[in-house]
């Protein structure tokens, strides 16, 4: 039997691009939320990111002096599910949200105009969550490296955030790409070595794009 398909798509080179990509078709008619609540969130962090291990159905409390979760001001995130709660799943979807929206929008900025661009909300939020802890190196008694924390989403959205400032500051920035596939908008760092790659995914939206070229040479 065939192993099931990975939920959440990977493979755009960073991952804070990874993040990103959980809102998928951006900005298009199909746009599509593929964080709808807390449980999805704890899939994507057990399927991409290296804190993989929940110590319980949801993540611990937030660690002391954690980052309250404020509305920003011109970060807007999709509302929860019974967002008017206060309950720690709330908080941590709807900071989650919050984050990858900043996060897209400092890497737009980043490779255009550059990161000074990035809009004051949105840095300020990607400034208080890099400076929570992020997970630690755990080498276990086989040789094995593992990644924890009290709080693996916190400390998930804490390396999504230190990534992203990271990548938009790097000379990496200019290898940014948006997919070309049709309404994908995915954007992935380009590490080919001519730097020409133009779809998130060969096999998805360059497979696609590549059919559809044959269809039209064929229709002329």
């Amino acid at each position: 039997m065939n192993a099931p398909a990975p939920r959440f798509r990977a493979g755009a080179g960073r991952l804070c691009l990874d993040f990103v990509r959980t809102l998928r078709h951006r900005g298009t008619p199909g746009e599509t939320e593929e964080l709808p609540d807390e449980a999805a969130l704890t899939a994507w962090i057990t399927q991409c990111a290296p804190c993989a291990t929940f110590p319980g159905p949801t993540a611990a409390p937030a660690r002391r002096g954690a980052v309250a979760v404020q509305p920003v001001p011109g970060v807007e995130a999709p509302a929860a599910e019974g967002e008017s709660g206060v309950e720690a799943p709330v908080r941590h979807i709807a900071r989650a949200r919050q984050l990858r929206e900043a996060v897209h929008t400092l890497l737009t900025h980043a490779r255009t105009t550059g990161p000074a661009d990035c809009p004051p909300a949105a840095r300020n939020l990607l400034n208080d969550v890099a400076a929570g802890n992020p997970p630690a190196p755990h080498l276990n008694s086989r040789g094995h490296l593992h990644w924890t924390a009290p709080d693996p989403i916190t400390a998930t959205l804490t390396l999504i955030a230190r990534d992203a400032l990271d990548l938009a500051t790097s000379d990496l920035v200019a290898r940014l790409r948006v997919c070309e596939g049709h309404d994908c908008q995915a954007v992935f760092l380009d590490l080919s070595r001519p730097g020409t790659r133009r779809w998130c995914s060969m096999s998805t939206c360059g497979n696609r794009a590549k059919k559809q070229a044959l269809r039209d040479r064929a229709s002329r």
